[in-house]
């Protein structure tokens, strides 16, 4: 099976780069990255040191319900270009694990679906889950902080 690991539309991140409210109303925080751990959710790169980034509540979900969950991303504070949405492990992937785990077309957990799984086999995790019936897409989260990283979708 292909996947195709896919980064925040365009549309929304544009909207949010010229100070429109993140998921909980607020304007983004604009900051300065020093370099360390600042992963962009658009382009899926790392904010270089010294380049201007946001900050901002997001909730990767169409709908409130109990499951819509809602933290914090890093954004370029100015235009970059969205990753191609393929097969590759995005670049911003750089930890040693990830939280990954399943959704059903309703937008929910799927229970029994969510590990921690080693970086490396992020991709051969996906495609197991992706086996099931009911796992339409797949969340990659940050295995320490719970923050929402990418989308993996069936190509």
């Amino acid at each position: 099976m292909t996947i195709q690991f896919k980064a925040l539309p365009t549309e929304d991140v544009r909207a949010l780069q010229r100070g429109g409210p993140d998921a909980y109303g607020q304007t983004p925080e604009r900051k300065i990255s020093d370099g360390d751990g600042m992963p962009c959710r658009h382009c899926l790169k790392n904010i270089a040191a010294g380049d201007a980034y946001l900050i901002l509540a997001y909730r990767p979900f169409p709908g409130l319900q109990p499951y819509a969950e809602t933290g914090p991303i890093f954004l370029h504070a100015e235009a970059c270009d969205r990753a191609a949405e393929t097969d590759a492990l995005p670049e911003v992937l750089e930890s040693p694990d990830y939280i990954v785990r399943g959704y059903g077309s309703d937008d929910r957990i799927v229970y029994g679906s969510g590990g921690v799984i080693p970086t490396a086999a992020i991709t051969a995790r996906a495609e197991t889950l992706f086996e099931r019936h009911d796992i339409a897409y797949v969340h990659v989260r940050s295995a320490r902080n719970n923050c929402y990283q990418c989308r993996i979708e069936r190509a």
